[in-house]
């Protein structure tokens, strides 16, 4: 199995996958989210302060550790997407330079003219 860039899977459509790391990636930078994880952490320190049975103590540590698990995850999948996203916009704009320079139209001008409208999929 030969491992390659998330966004380099599936073809060019957008797979299920994306789809819900994005929608991920929108619900944890809503307020929503940041209450839920103040929430969590008042309900971590709340466990420790009351000296409650080992038991809650071990479910709030797990609780904060799948978590921030699968923050982490999700962080460098968008850190993935966005450079693929920059790194193809690179590449056509030096294509559409070096057609500049070379004098010709073509194709690198309508590549860049895509890629700079990449942002704005829905």
């Amino acid at each position: 199995m030969a491992l390659r860039h998330p966004v380099s899977r599936g073809g060019e459509g957008r797979g299920r996958f994306a789809e819900l790391a994005e929608k991920a990636s929108l619900f944890t930078s809503s307020p929503a989210f940041f209450i839920a994880c103040l929430a969590l952490v008042a309900f971590f320190v709340a466990v420790h302060l009351a000296h409650l049975s080992l038991a809650w103590q071990l479910l709030a540590g797990d609780v904060m550790t799948a978590v921030t698990l699968l923050l982490l995850a999700l962080l460098k999948n968008s850190e993935l997407r966005a450079e693929h996203a920059i790194q193809r916009k690179l590449d056509a704009l030096a294509a559409a330079l070096l057609e500049e320079h070379e004098k010709k139209g073509g194709q690198a001008a309508e590549d860049l003219k895509k890629v700079i409208r990449l942002e704005d999929e829905t």
